[in-house]
C-alpha cells in the first residue's frame, strides 16, 4: 500500500464529529466521497468517509461510527492520507508526484526531467533537474504520455529566460 497525502486535518467543527481538512489536492472529487477509506496521522489509522461537504475554504468530514467530537478531537494538526491504489485517474489523467521522473519536452527539445514537485497556494509547480519551474497548470502542459514518461509543455514566453 503507498500513502499520499491530500491535506491536514486542522480542527474539529461543532460536537457531531465533523472534522476540517485543509487539501489542495488537485482531484477531490475522486477521494472526498463517501464510503472512501482516509488514513490519518503517523498511524496511519482508517478512517471511512461518511459525508462530505465544502464550508469556506475547508473540506468538512464525518468519519463513520465517528459522531462525536470525543472520538475526532485528537486528530487535530494530523496528516490526511489516501491509498494511491485507491484512487481511480481517468485515462488521461496523472497524478502530480507521478510525474516526478519525466522527461520535459518544450518547442521540440528535451529540456529537463521533472526532480520535484511543490505544491504553493496558486497550483503545483514542476522543478527540472535544470533548474527551471513550471506551473502544473492546464494552459502551459500540452500533452502527457505516461507510456514514454514525456510532458510536453507549451513554448510560453518568458517560461525559460
Amino acid at each position: 500500500m503507498e500513502y499520499f497525502c491530500i491535506g491536514k486535518l486542522v480542527n474539529t467543527h461543532g460536537i457531531k464529529g465533523e472534522v476540517r481538512i485543509i487539501s489542495r489536492f488537485r482531484h477531490k472529487d475522486l477521494v472526498f466521497k463517501k464510503g472512501f477509506l482516509f488514513y490519518v496521522g503517523r498511524e496511519k489509522e482508517k478512517f471511512e468517509v461518511e459525508s462530505y461537504r465544502v464550508h469556506k475554504s475547508f473540506d468538512m468530514v464525518v468519519f463513520k461510527d465517528n459522531h462525536d467530537i470525543n472520538l475526532v478531537e485528537r486528530l487535530k494538526g494530523s496528516l490526511v492520507y489516501v491509498n494511491k491504489d485507491d484512487i481511480k485517474l481517468g485515462e488521461n489523467d496523472v497524478l502530480s508526484v507521478d510525474l516526478i521522473g519525466f522527461s520535459v519536452i518544450i518547442g521540440n527539445k528535451k529540456r529537463g526531467v521533472i526532480k520535484e514537485v511543490l505544491d504553493t497556494p496558486a497550483n503545483e509547480v514542476l522543478v527540472l533537474d535544470t533548474g527551471v519551474m513550471i506551473p502544473y497548470v492546464k494552459s502551459f502542459i500540452s500533452k502527457i504520455n505516461k507510456d514514454d514518461k514525456t510532458l510536453y509543455v507549451y513554448d510560453v514566453k518568458g517560461l525559460l529566460s
